[in-house]
């Protein structure tokens, strides 16, 4: 347990000055556009074609369809609320709504040396994934917004300064 909060701690103090960089990098820019692709490659069809090989043939279509509602749902979501809770504010456990419906982010607003609009991107291809991962074929709407909310208050104890983590 105790090296375990180590090492988080010493992985969040090699990658924080990182974050305060207000330059454009056109190389970090760049890997973090890949990656996004790659989550997205890995969330969209991946999960969609693992989760419809454990399925009958006739309910394939039905799991594909599934896993794109839920990207669509948690897109919406995160663009509405989940970023400004997870990556705003100075709340211990979750941010504050001062980006709701990604208010206040600029064509030239930074997050570190990358773009934050491309930042909000990358992190929401991450909730997307683990929302999908986490309630795998349960199509209910209760817990995509129930986990879009734990998901945002362990990002935000994650990542931010002030969280509990």
């Amino acid at each position: 347990m105790i090296l375990k909060r180590l090492l988080i701690s010493g992985l969040v103090l090699i990658f924080t000055p990182a974050l305060f960089a207000q330059e454009l990098n056109s190389g970090d820019t760049s890997w973090i556009l890949t990656s996004t692709a790659l989550v997205l490659f890995m969330t969209l069809p991946g999960l969609a074609l693992f989760y419809g090989g454990l399925v009958r043939s006739k309910n394939v279509l039905s799991v594909l369809m599934q896993c794109f509602a839920i990207a669509c749902l948690i897109s919406v979501c995160w663009v509405v609320y989940g970023y400004s809770l997870a990556f705003k504010g100075d709340g211990q456990y979750i941010g504050d709504l001062s980006a709701l419906f990604l208010s206040g982010i600029e064509r030239d607003s930074m997050a570190g040396s990358i773009p934050e609009s491309l930042f909000v991107m990358f992190q929401m291809t991450f909730a997307i994934r683990v929302v999908k991962a986490i309630v795998k074929n349960l199509f209910i709407l209760s817990p995509y917004l129930k986990l879009i909310f734990i998901s945002t208050a362990l990002s935000n104890a994650i990542f931010m300064p002030k969280g509990f983590i």
